[in-house]
């Protein structure tokens, strides 16, 4: 254990005696950091971040991950896999479809021996991506496969599920998903629960702080089902700004807050769910 110091954000400087944060879920490989990667590296650090998942979006950026992750040993930890929303052109979106994942596949192939997760996968059913339900029924597709290729592969999945929160539990169920991280959980805290029973674990983003509805989430979910992310550089503490994974502390101090727990129990138990569910990771926790 060491002692790490970091604003809460009140003003007031926290000193607490933990092992370290983990981010789950983190989009470290963005051009957003492209300028000043090393210092965000460095920051997170010095806020107590001891690894972080990099997940991917698209088979263009896996080689990218992997480099970032052959930079930063030991932190940067990776993830493949083919985002259910992918870009037409900075513009345009589109749902995925087979030929994303088939661009991707073979990267996965390559590298399998060197991820900690295949991820980011899932659904999005956001109206603007979704025009019909032969859409949706192609993204479910695309997330079987990844379904059935992670568990070829032992490696859990780190899932995304924006306006879908119940189709994409109920398929991780019906595909035999023992191992999920469901990150930035947008649906009720009802239809998380039955993730719950299925074993499945639920990230937290620091964008907590202005959202109702992931305070009510963190609400009912047990302690022992949440983990910490950052989804950098979204989702931060503030909106239109970008955010880093040294924010990681935003969102453990709210959750112990709602929790009543201290903030260092938060930690334990988070990194700990990290640990259980990702055991690569155990390489880079070191008492």
């Amino acid at each position: 254990m060491r002692s790490l110091s970091f604003s809460t954000g009140s003003g007031n400087v926290l000193i607490v005696n933990m092992q370290g944060f983990i981010d789950c879920h983190c989009h470290i490989s963005a051009g957003d950091f492209d300028k000043d990667l090393e210092e965000v590296v460095e920051n997170a650090k010095k806020a107590g971040v001891l690894a972080l998942l990099a997940v991917a979006e698209h088979a263009g950026e896996f080689e990218k991950i992997i480099s970032l992750s052959q930079r930063f040993p030991g932190f940067i930890f990776p993830c493949l896999g083919v985002h259910p929303v992918q870009d037409v052109s900075p513009e345009q979106q589109r749902g995925a479809a087979l030929q994303d994942l088939d661009a991707a596949l073979p990267i996965i192939e390559k590298y399998k021996d060197h991820l900690v997760a295949i991820g980011e996968v899932g659904l999005d059913f956001t109206p603007r991506y979704v025009k019909s339900e032969t859409d949706k029924d192609v993204q479910r597709q695309v997330l079987i496969r990844q379904a059935q290729l992670a568990k070829e592969l032992d490696l859990p999945l780190n899932v995304h599920s924006r306006s879908a929160g119940r189709p994409t539990i109920h398929l991780l169920k019906e595909q035999g998903v023992e191992k999920a991280l469901l990150h930035a959980f947008d649906g009720k805290p009802s239809v998380a629960m039955e993730g719950v029973k299925a074993g499945y674990f639920f990230s937290i983003p620091p964008s907590i702080i202005r959202s109702e509805q992931k305070q009510k989430l963190v609400k009912q979910l047990p302690l022992e089902n949440i983990c910490l992310e950052t989804d950098s550089p979204a989702l931060g503490p503030e909106k239109q700004v970008r955010n880093e994974p040294k924010n990681i502390s935003v969102c453990a101090e709210y959750i112990s807050r709602i929790k009543g727990v201290s903030l260092e129990r938060v930690m334990e138990v988070t990194t700990q769910n990290a640990l259980q569910l990702f055991p690569k990771l155990k390489s880079a926790i070191r008492p």
